[in-house]
């Protein structure tokens, strides 16, 4: 068994592999060597990465898998030959080498990765600004700032998102559409992507002129008619007017939670995927709804 008392160097499973690595290296960059105790190049890079990434004072971690034990995501990443060591970062492999490379090999390795960040940081900050811009309603500042984030990360699913919500928010669904063509297999599940896609088929092609203000009219009237003022609320998600539907699923569900069988609850969670976890329309419907529900 490797030495692996630092606090920079563990050892893992592959039942921990996911949260060691891959979430780990959201928040910096991971290492991950798999090797084998019969392996004798193993033996030779051992101390020598263990010493590098301890030089480096924790702004990399070294997680250690031995294949013989733990052989699922080693073989998912196309481990043939051992000592296999691969770089993570924001969640994915961004690197790799095979066999007992020297000590100067190694620390440029972890160089490369090192330096890598800093165009990680300025990502982050990019996406940040952008995020700020849209919700603030600025499309002119954000769409070039996701535009920009993509060109230099093409699988960014943050930014490719982002971008998308830019040109719905124009009303220009087909570019939305496209630009989730962009999206990596690994991001197509992801929770940002996923509420695009639900805002662009709740998105509705055209609405009647003057359709709102006769159906807000038929609601002011009889405003215990729950139906009318439902079909009121699909109108305005089609529109993207969030925090109008939000509002009037809001009043049905203040009369009766479960209204027709839970049919306003689940079209209130719809919008909050649609609109988003940080749009603040999202925030103060999530906080009432939780209100009405542990009244």
């Amino acid at each position: 068994m490797p030495d692996t008392a630092s606090l920079n160097i563990k050892d893992s499973t592959d039942q921990d592999f996911v949260a060691d690595v891959v979430e780990a290296s959201n928040t910096q960059p991971v290492i991950v060597d798999f090797w084998a105790p019969w392996c004798g190049p193993c033996k030779q890079l051992g101390p020598v990465i263990e010493r590098v990434v301890d030089s480096k004072k924790g702004a990399v971690k070294l997680v250690k898998i031995n294949i013989d034990e733990n052989p699922a995501y080693a073989g998912q990443l196309g481990v043939r030959s051992i000592p296999a060591v691969f770089a993570f970062d924001k969640g994915r492999p961004v690197d790799a080498f095979q066999g007992a490379l020297p000590e100067g090999q190694v620390k440029g390795f972890i160089d490369k990765l090192l330096s890598g960040t800093d165009t990680a940081q300025v990502i982050a900050e990019a996406l940040v600004q952008a995020e700020t811009a849209s919700q603030s309603g600025d499309l002119g500042t954000a769409a070039p700032i996701y535009a920009s984030v993509i060109q230099e990360d093409p699988e960014n699913v943050v930014a490719i998102a982002g971008l998308a919500r830019c040109y719905l928010a124009n009303g220009d669904k087909a570019r939305a559409i496209a630009t989730l063509d962009m999206v990596p297999e690994s991001g197509k599940h992801d929770t940002a992507i996923k509420g695009v896609r639900t805002a662009i088929e709740l998105m509705a092609d055209d609405d009647a002129p003057g359709e709102f203000d006769e159906l807000l009219t038929a609601v002011t009237a009889a405003p215990d008619d729950h139906a009318k003022r439902f079909e009121l609320s699909e109108k305005y998600i089609g529109a993207q007017r969030y925090k109008d539907a939000i509002d009037h699923l809001l009043i049905i569900l203040g009369a009766k939670l479960d209204w027709e069988g839970g049919k306003a609850k689940e079209k209130l969670l719809q919008v909050f995927e649609a609109a988003g976890p940080t749009d603040p329309a999202t925030v103060e419907g999530r906080r009432r709804l939780g209100s009405l529900m542990f009244a």
